[in-house]
């Protein structure tokens, strides 16, 4: 192992489908060693997980770092954020957890919004208009499908909550995570009672709401783990809170993260509150706020179609007028969470480059049409939001992106034709990972942890040019969801 300049810290990335761990130099934000772990997800009628494996995968991740992680000062986990972590009293799974695309909820979250006063108050309250994703309709669903487990449930976690909690062995969250759930309220920063009591859930099942930068724990006697007992853990955050961090974000600068899912967020000084649901008001892991759009179908579904036609992902073909709608796992951005994908428009003299082409369209433009909204531009609900940044990026600036997809050629080249935006790509791997780090060298540095990450220079990478916008495929997209957005959304009644 090379020799670093400053203390080291260890940031773990726990996502949908493996693990990553990074032990940084706190003092230069060099990576000096790394390891992943693969987890597993069930194929449906839902989405769900083990916890148990994700603990697994994070000590495998985390000894491939070998000597490093044993001189770690601290440490900080991100997750995949929505899912609920069911915990009996002795902390073990009651079941496996519901993940952030697990749709089965859909009903629940229909009735949870109307019961409350509809989208405006959930808004205005919470920040965020309630998505079948969100935790709140997911408890919901296992009241009504199972009442034994949630009968049997003495705690209710998100899955960086569960990890951290088995390093510390003290039951936390903060607020980046717990304003994903849906009885957090941004207007009150904290759980909302009310809500709490109409899905049924005691509050003293929740874990305690960490402030930003205060420290979670210390680490256990933990023989799976090369941590020292007593290394310092950070409060964590959900995955893309933490991406945030990884790249210093500022206020106004967008970003599109391509991933199993699609998000398009940015930072914001003013916390948000769009009636229409299309934008969630997030909080974010420093006192702000992270506006942001999702989408259930991003990288995962475009490989999916690619296999279907039995090519590489990177073997697009230009022209051609087919349309898809890769929508296979329901959506939420636009919300139908009963679609399936969708095609229209094949010929003879379709090839099958030109579907997977259609894919991709299919898959970016959902993330564009909500890129206004989460700048604070026009049409973002009634227009309100409480304020505006003074320093939200020009239409210009360049779109950073990131994830899974952002170093494939085809993701890069559909974000430039679709978006007429000029594109950069950050040099850095795992900024879920590197934000989790940043945060951890914030206890110790007692530092702003994206002031950190800034420092480190993460966001660095090539700047793509803007290229015309392809507007005849951006017609033929909009045409199909408007033409089909009402069957869509009826297919599973």
């Amino acid at each position: 192992m090379a020799a670093s300049e400053g203390p080291l810290v260890v940031g773990v990335d726990s996502s949908t489908q493996s693990t990553k761990a990074l032990v940084v130099d706190a003092a230069t934000g060099r990576v000096l060693a790394s390891g992943r772990a693969p987890h597993t997800v069930s194929a449906g009628p839902g989405r769900e997980s083990d916890p148990r494996e994700w603990w697994s995968a994070l000590t495998d991740a985390v000894r491939q770092c070998g000597d490093a992680a044993r001189e770690a000062a601290a440490v900080s986990v991100a997750g995949q954020q929505h899912g609920l972590v069911t915990l009996d009293a002795h902390g073990a799974p009651v079941r496996p957890a519901l993940l952030w695309n697990d749709v089965r909820p859909a009903p629940q979250n229909a009735w949870l919004i109307e019961e409350l006063g509809g989208a405006k108050a959930w808004a205005e309250r919470t920040g965020s208009v309630p998505a079948p994703a969100f935790t709140a309709a997911k408890w919901l669903w296992l009241r009504a499908h199972e009442p034994d487990a949630a009968a049997a449930t003495a705690a209710v976690r998100l899955p960086h909550d569960y990890l951290t909690e088995r390093l510390t062995g003290y039951g936390t969250t903060d607020r980046g995570d717990a304003s994903g759930t849906g009885w957090w309220a941004g207007l009150t920063e904290s759980y909302d009672e009310e809500i709490l009591a109409l899905v049924g859930l005691d509050p003293d099942l929740l874990p305690r709401v960490l402030r930003p930068g205060e420290v979670a724990g210390t680490v256990r006697e933990l023989p799976e783990l090369p941590f020292a007992k007593g290394t310092l853990v950070a409060a964590g955050t959900g995955d893309n809170a933490a991406a945030a961090l990884g790249l210093g974000l500022r206020p106004g600068t967008p970003v599109l993260s391509l991933g199993t899912s699609g998000t398009v967020y940015t930072v914001s000084r003013q916390r948000p509150a769009d009636p229409t649901g299309t934008v969630a008001g997030f909080a974010d892991a420093r006192g702000d706020w992270l506006p942001l759009a999702c989408t259930l179908n991003c990288t995962l579904a475009v490989d999916r179609i690619a296999a279907l036609l039995g090519l590489d992902r990177e073997a697009v073909e230009p022209g051609g007028g087919a349309t898809l709608l890769p929508f296979l796992d329901g959506e939420r951005t636009p919300n139908l969470p009963n679609a399936t994908g969708l095609l229209h428009g094949l010929r003879h003299d379709t090839s099958g480059g030109q579907l997977l082409q259609a894919a991709y369209d299919g898959a970016v433009f959902a993330l564009l049409q909500a890129l206004d909204l989460v700048l604070g531009g026009e049409g973002h609900g009634d227009g309100h939001r409480e304020g505006t940044d003074a320093d939200l990026a020009r239409p210009e600036a360049p779109l950073l992106l990131i994830g899974g997809g952002a170093r494939g050629t085809a993701w890069q080249q559909t974000v430039r034709r679709l978006s007429g935006r000029a594109v950069q790509v950050p040099d850095v791997d795992e900024p879920v990972a590197l934000g989790a780090a940043a945060q951890a060298a914030g206890l110790l540095t007692g530092e702003d942890p994206a002031a950190v990450a800034r420092r480190w220079g993460s966001a660095r990478g090539p700047v793509l040019d803007p290229v015309a916008r392809d507007e005849e495929a951006l017609r033929r997209i909009s045409a199909l969801l408007a033409d089909s957005g009402p069957l869509l959304g009826r297919l599973a009644d």
